[in-house]
């Protein structure tokens, strides 16, 4: 019997938290999409169906999700974990929220987990605000998100404002040294009609105690880290396995680079001193209809090298800014993520077989391009980012979030097939 259903609103959050459910012991299977059919589910311990949610239009990632919520109860995952970003990407209108509180009323739970924290990521929780690598959520860099700007760090706050209910906290004292007390204090928060419990994390020890103490809850939302910990708790299984897929060393590969994160700036900056790299002109990608053959073109040059060529839309906060000031931010996002997907469509049918892909949304664009409905998953390149197989291909895919991996990730993700 299937163990858990999750649901989760990016490509890259999808493969993070199958990653981390595998490297605990369990034997995941992986969806792009809601499948049109039933899938044999017997000897597999969760699903993990993938949507591209995070930033669409609200009412689409309501239906989307509650389609995902619904095939997964009909496999047999009574219990399911929305998954969405350690960062808790949203705005003030969701998405976050109001899929929480459509998937609550569909699974009939009157309260549900908010866990973002990924300690092997340094995403920790205390009274109740995220931390990023030490700094405040709104002081890490995401402030600058294009799409989902994160001006504040209080989880209950960024919670309360996009939805229909209240927070209510459980301590880090308690978490670490109090644990008997923690069911009586679900019990006084669900009596004061609290909706949403936010616990304090700053280690996995800590995330296994909020496992144990939620595996009652029909529904679950948080990170890759909460993954693991259901996973781990499962199996008693407290250090990581490694599941390998063979990675073809012929054929060509690419990275292709649309996030503008942080750490993804800082990834490019690092490869491009080693590889042939491409920055893409925005200008030219919204009015040159010929701008794609060029790039693809310029792709082709590089095929054989060493080292897989970068074509990366990867900018610092203030060129976005004007950018989008110029042509507006939905559009912006749009035009890019429709160029990556056409431009990883050309590579594949010109014997492409190996993409690193850096970016939420530049993932789902690519992860469509290339029409991939499953995947395999295979070894981690860094904590959530594995190395994938599609199902029935000889063609691997790493979907990287914008601020996971070190400086080296694009050169590191290539020693899984460089001899």
């Amino acid at each position: 019997m299937t163990k858990l259903g999750v649901i989760a609103d990016d490509f890259t959050g999808a493969t993070d938290i199958a990653s981390f459910m595998v490297n605990a012991g369990w034997k995941v299977v992986m969806f792009n999409g809601v499948p049109s059919q039933a899938f044999d589910a017997t000897d597999v311990d969760a699903i993990v169906i993938a949507l591209k949610s995070r930033s669409i239009p609200l009412t689409d990632a309501v239906h989307q999700s509650l389609s995902a919520s619904d095939w997964l109860k009909s496999q047999g995952c009574q219990r399911q974990l929305f998954k969405y970003c350690s960062t808790f990407d949203s705005t003030e209108q969701g998405n976050i929220g109001p899929v929480t509180d459509a998937l609550m009323k569909n699974l009939n739970t009157a309260m549900t987990l908010i866990c973002p924290a990924v300690p092997d990521n340094q995403r920790t929780i205390i009274h109740g605000h995220l931390f990023v690598k030490g700094e405040l959520l709104n002081e890490s860099g995401m402030q600058h998100h294009p799409v989902t700007p994160m001006t504040q760090s209080s989880l209950k706050k960024l919670m309360e404002m996009q939805s229909t209910g209240f927070c209510g906290n459980v301590s880090f004292d308690c978490v670490k040294n109090r644990t008997d007390e923690i069911a009586a204090q679900l019990d006084a928060l669900a009596a004061s009609k609290a909706k949403y419990v936010i616990f304090d994390v700053l280690d996995n020890a800590d995330l296994l105690t909020v496992a144990r103490a939620t595996q009652h809850f029909p529904l679950v939302t948080g990170a890759a880290g909460l993954g693991y910990a259901i996973a781990a708790l499962d199996t008693k299984q407290l250090t990581s396995t490694k599941s390998s897929i063979e990675i073809a060393a012929s054929g060509s590969s690419v990275v292709l680079s649309g996030s503008c994160s942080s750490m993804t700036n800082q990834q490019v900056d690092f490869y491009q001193q080693l590889a042939p790299s491409l920055a893409l002109d925005v200008e030219k990608i919204i009015h040159d209809q010929g701008y794609l053959h060029t790039v693809f073109d310029w792709v082709q040059e590089y095929k054989d090298a060493t080292l897989a060529p970068l074509v990366y839309a990867t900018q610092p906060p203030q060129i976005i800014e004007i950018i989008q000031r110029n042509y507006g931010a939905a559009l912006v996002s749009e035009k890019i993520e429709n160029f990556f997907a056409n431009l990883a469509r050309h590579l594949s049918s010109a014997g492409f077989n190996k993409f690193i892909v850096a970016g939420g949304e530049t993932s789902g664009a690519v992860t469509q391009g290339l029409d991939i409905n499953g995947m395999v998953i295979g070894e981690a390149v860094a904590p959530g980012v594995p190395w994938t197989q599609v199902l029935g291909e000889d063609k691997w895919v790493i979907l990287k979030s914008g601020n996971f991996g070190n400086s080296d990730f694009f050169l590191k993700a290539q020693e899984y097939f460089h001899e």
